[in-house]
């Protein structure tokens, strides 16, 4: 699915205005947008290895982004990322079931105390956390001889961005939500 309902708009070119106006209209709800990037992960990903793992909650948070959306029924603006999955570097904590390593098999298993700042702001603005990106493994601190992109999780990244818009919102710093 890359068009909605026959309609102009495909998902892959949409800014995240033009999918809230049809998540408003009833022409896409969350849980069709995060499957159809599920999809796309897994189609691109073995070439790309761009995502290291996707969150298995995450059409849970897209049914109960769209149950919120039904019963607000409009009365009040949800905000900008209301339903909008977004990935987050492998070195942003998150306190779910994803793995936060820095692109590292040693800590694989390791539990963070608590979700980072801005992923409390993402869940806060009703964003589904889809997963996590790739990045250089320790952010490329571990060493000047290993190329750019090469994590020891996900192999050596082709990109670091999906031909989708808004999918790969890579959180390297803070931003005002």
């Amino acid at each position: 699915m890359d068009t909605v309902k026959g309609s102009q708009f495909t998902i892959k070119e949409a800014t995240i205005q033009e999918t809230q106006q049809a998540f408003t209209e009833n022409k896409l709800t969350s849980k069709q947008l995060v499957n159809f990037y599920l999809n796309q992960i897994q189609e691109l990903n073995p070439l790309l290895h761009s995502v290291l793992e996707v969150n298995p909650d995450a059409l849970d948070q897209a049914e109960k982004a769209d149950q919120e959306r039904e019963r607000n029924q409009g009365r009040r603006f949800l905000g900008d990322l209301h339903g909008i999955p977004v990935l987050l570097k492998d070195n942003i904590a998150t306190k779910d079931k994803l793995s936060t390593t820095g692109g590292s098999h040693a800590l694989l298993g390791s539990e963070v105390a608590r979700d980072a700042h801005v992923v409390k702001r993402l869940r806060n603005a009703g964003a589904v956390i889809l997963g996590k990106a790739s990045l250089s493994e320790w952010s490329h601190f571990r060493s000047d001889g290993i190329p750019s992109g090469w994590c020891a999780r996900g192999g050596q990244a082709v990109v670091s961005f999906f031909p989708f818009p808004f999918i790969f919102l890579v959180l390297h710093f803070m931003f005002p939500l």
